[in-house]
C-alpha cells in the first residue's frame, strides 16, 4: 500500500512510518521542515500543515494514495503552533482532499475523552477535527489514545522520565488519573485498522488496563531506572499556576514545554477511557506501563536522559540571561570599567565603540538562544565570540590568566556549557 502518514516525525508518526516502512509499504510522510541530516527510509514531502488549509493544498499529494494516517497535533497555540489550524482547519481540508482523491482509508488520531468534554482549545479543536471526518463518506478510524508512553519520549513521556529523576517528587494539585497505553500497542492498532477488509466508521478510546496518578506513573518510572523511591511535596496551587505560566513564556519563546496551561487544563480532568470496543474489535491486550517496561531494562542512556531533562531548561534559562544581562552590565553600571580595561590595552580613542560593540554582540547572542528557532545559531556565536573574547584578551592583556578570580580561566566552562546545550538542543 501507498500511506500518506502526516505529522511523520512525530512521537506516534516516526514510530508508525518505521513500522509500515518495515513490513513492506511506500510511505510518504509529511514533515514540517526538510533535515538534511535526517536517515528515513520513506518519501519526506515538506508541507506545513498550518498553512495548507484548502484540500487543493492537500490534492497533489494524494495521487496514487491508498491510505491516509493523521497523527499531526499542537498542544497549545504559539507563535510556532495554532491548535485551530492543525486540527480543525488543515485536518478538515486534509479529509475534504481524501473524498474527492477516492482514497480507501482515513485512520485520525484524536485524543482521550474529547467527545465528552472540551477544557482547552486542545481538545474543542480536536474535536471539531473529528467531527470534520465523521461527516464524510469515507472509511474512517479515529483513534483516541490516552498519553502515549514508549521507548521514544517526547512531551508528557520525557516528562514523567525526568520527574523520576528528582530526590524530590514535586507534585501539581488537582491532577486525574491516567490510562497510558504503549507506544507499541498503538502503532499495532493502525497497523490492523489498514489492512483490507478491516472495520471503519468509528472512533474508538485507547487506553491502558491501569488507572494511575501521576505520582505512581513517576514512581513506576523510577523503581525502573533503579532509583530509591522519592520524598513527595506537593505544590501549592499558586506555584502551579507560575510553573505553567512560564511553560506559556517559553512557548512564545519557540520551545516546547509540556507544562503549560492548556496542559494543566487537561490533565484536571485526567485521561480515562473504556478500551473494550478497542481491544473487541482488534484483539488488543494493552500492555501496563510495568509490563512495558519489565520487558525493556532501563540503559545507562536512559538515566542520561532522565537527569539532564530539567538541566536543559535550565542551561537555556542561564545562556541567555548570561550574555544579556553581560551586555547590560557592559552599557550601564560597568561602562567606566570597560573604557579603563580598553585603554589599559592601548586602545585609545576605541576604546567606548569597542565596549557598546562588545555589550551590543552579547546582547544578541542572549536573544539568539533564547529563541528556539535560532538557538543553535546563537550557540554557536556564542563559541565563537567566547573564542574571540580569550584570543584577544590574551595577546592584548596576558597578565589577566594570572588573575585570581580567573576571568580568562572562567571562559572555559562557558565554552563547554555551549557545546553541552548544542548536545540536547534537540527536541525529538
Amino acid at each position: 500500500m501507498r500511506i500518506l502518514v502526516v505529522g511523520a516525525t512525530g512521537l506516534i508518526g516516526a514510530s508508525i512510518c518505521a513500522r509500515l516502512v518495515s513490513e513492506g509499504h511506500e510511505v510518504v510522510g509529511i514533515v514540517r521542515r526538510p533535515r538534511a541530516n535526517a536517515a528515513r527510509d520513506y518519501q519526506a514531502l515538506v508541507l506545513d500543515m498550518a498553512a495548507a488549509l484548502r484540500p487543493e493544498d492537500w490534492l497533489p499529494h494524494l495521487t496514487g494514495v491508498d491510505a491516509v494516517v493523521n497523527c499531526a497535533g499542537v498542544l497549545q497555540d504559539s507563535p510556532r503552533e495554532k491548535t485551530g489550524q492543525v486540527h480543525r482547519d488543515a485536518a478538515g481540508a486534509l479529509f475534504l482532499a481524501c473524498a474527492r482523491a477516492g482514497v480507501a482509508k482515513v485512520i485520525h488520531f484524536s485524543a482521550m475523552g474529547v467527545d465528552r468534554a472540551q477544557p482547552s482549545t486542545f481538545s474543542a479543536t480536536k474535536y471539531a477535527g473529528d467531527q470534520a471526518l465523521m461527516a464524510l463518506d469515507l472509511d474512517w478510524i479515529i483513534l483516541r489514545p490516552s498519553v502515549v508512553l514508549g521507548r521514544p519520549v517526547f512531551g508528557a513521556s520525557a516528562l514523567f522520565r525526568g520527574l523520576a529523576s528528582l530526590p524530590i517528587l514535586p507534585s501539581m494539585p488537582d491532577t486525574g488519573r491516567l490510562q497510558v497505553v504503549q507506544l507499541e500497542d498503538v502503532v499495532s492498532t493502525v497497523v490492523f485498522f489498514l489492512n483490507p477488509g478491516s472495520p471503519s466508521r468509528m472512533a474508538l478510546e485507547l487506553a491502558g488496563p491501569e488507572q494511575l496518578t501521576m505520582d505512581e506513573i513517576v514512581g513506576t518510572f523510577r523503581r525502573w531506572l533503579g532509583w530509591a523511591p522519592a520524598a513527595r511535596l506537593v505544590l501549592p496551587g499558586w506555584l502551579a499556576r507560575l510553573l505553567y505560566r512560564l511553560g506559556d513564556l517559553a512557548a512564545m519563546l519557540g520551545w516546547r514545554p509540556p507544562m503549560r496551561t492548556n496542559a494543566a487544563r487537561e490533565i484536571t480532568r485526567g485521561a480515562l477511557g473504556d478500551p473494550s470496543d478497542w481491544i473487541s474489535q482488534t484483539g488488543m491486550r494493552p500492555q501496563s506501563l510495568a509490563q512495558f517496561l519489565a520487558l525493556n531494562p532501563a540503559t545507562v542512556q536512559e538515566k542520561w536522559f532522565a537527569g539532564l531533562y530539567f538541566t536543559k531548561p535550565a542551561i537555556f534559562v542561564v545562556l541567555p540571561f548570561f550574555w544579556i544581562m553581560t551586555g547590560i552590565v557592559s552599557l550601564t553600571t560597568g561602562y567606566g570599567n570597560g573604557i579603563d580595561l580598553m585603554q589599559s590595552t592601548g586602545a585609545g580613542m576605541l576604546s567606548a565603540p569597542a565596549v557598546i560593540a562588545g555589550a551590543l554582540a552579547d546582547i544578541v547572542v542572549g536573544a539568539l538562544i533564547a529563541w528556539r528557532p535560532t538557538a543553535r545559531k546563537g550557540l554557536y556565536s556564542g563559541i565563537a565570540l567566547s573564542l574571540f573574547y580569550l584570543l584577544l584578551g590574551t595577546l592584548l592583556r596576558p597578565d589577566l590568566w594570572n588573575e585570581p578570580l580567573g576571568p580568562f580561566l572562567k571562559v572555559l566552562p562557558i565554552i563547554v556549557l555551549h557545546f553541552v546545550a548544542l548536545a540536547i538542543l534537540e527536541e525529538r
